[in-house]
């Protein structure tokens, strides 16, 4: 993931944030779940930092939208509590995973601080950067 990508991807996401008029954390992670860029809306309340961050580890080292992870990590899931390891996962949406137009993993992005569905529509937008349609 180079830091002109994730920037690209702070930049759309940070616009579609905008228009949803909604305040919002965004973490962009390498495909190690190493961060490359981050940023803070003003008003974003103080505990989304880390629940960004959270989501997009998350689809990084699980390869699957965090939304995904939680359908195997809530209570009658198959895997109840793997959010618990690895320093701390998130099991709802809003972090989705990247990946290059060859399928090829380049990292994850998270958003947190709206709505969950407002969280995943914004990632969305970013990940167009890495795969335009």
């Amino acid at each position: 993931m180079k830091l002109s990508v994730a920037s690209a991807m702070i930049e759309a996401a940070l616009a579609e944030a905008e228009k949803l008029k909604v305040a919002v954390c965004i973490t962009v992670v390498d495909a190690a779940a190493w961060p490359v860029a981050f940023i803070r809306m003003d008003g974003a309340p103080l505990g989304v930092i880390d629940v960004s961050s959270k989501k997009a580890k998350t689809a990084v080292l699980f390869h699957m939208d965090s939304e995904a992870f939680a359908k195997v990590a809530h209570p009658n899931g198959e895997a109840y509590s793997l959010e618990n390891t690895n320093g701390g996962l998130t099991s709802f949406g809003g972090g989705l995973l990247l990946k290059t137009a060859d399928g090829a993993i380049a990292g994850a992005i998270g958003v947190s601080g709206a709505s969950t569905e407002d969280d995943i529509a914004i990632g969305r937008i970013a990940a167009r950067v890495l795969t335009p349609a």
